[in-house]
């Protein structure tokens, strides 16, 4: 990883991406196999999900790592970045994965659910230990200097 901005923008430009390709599929995917306009599928969530998950936070944490520096909790920010991707990557697969599968006219299967399910609690999970790494960070922020006095020199009268 080169430095956690760096890697903060980079994920945000990625999802940014993400979310505007598969806003893009979601309307020509539709479009061309005839899915009557207005109907649910889950393919419209994919956009909305990757956007609202991915991009908009990668920005938010951009703003906080600038203030408060909290990859120095070093393991926690790897953790975080780890279990948040895989988190978002997966449910928005599949969401995508369901959506399809709706405008097909395919069955979807409960296993695709738990699939979203286990992304969900990444996603979770990586957010309880955002919280504790910034919690550290803000508490390291916070705390007060130490500040050591050095004894006063002592002034030498008269000659040696």
């Amino acid at each position: 990883m080169k430095t956690p901005l760096h890697h903060l923008l980079v994920s945000a430009f990625v999802y940014a991406g993400l979310g505007v390709a598969s806003g893009l599929f979601y309307r020509e995917f539709t479009k061309l196999n005839g899915f009557p306009e207005g109907a649910f599928t889950q393919l419209g969530l994919a956009h909305t999900h990757l956007l609202a998950l991915g991009f908009f936070p990668f920005l938010i944490l951009l703003g906080l790592e600038q203030a408060f520096r909290f990859s120095a909790a070093r393991k926690r920010f790897v953790w975080f970045l780890w279990l948040y991707h895989a988190g978002v990557v997966l449910t928005s697969a599949m969401l995508i994965l369901h959506g399809s599968l709706t405008v097909l006219g395919l069955e979807s299967s409960k296993m695709i659910a738990g699939v979203a399910g286990l992304g969900h609690m990444a996603i979770t999970a990586a957010i309880a230990v955002l919280f504790t790494a910034l919690r550290t960070a803000i508490r390291t922020a916070g705390a007060p200097a130490v500040r050591r006095e050095e004894p006063a020199p002592v002034a030498v009268r008269g000659g040696a």
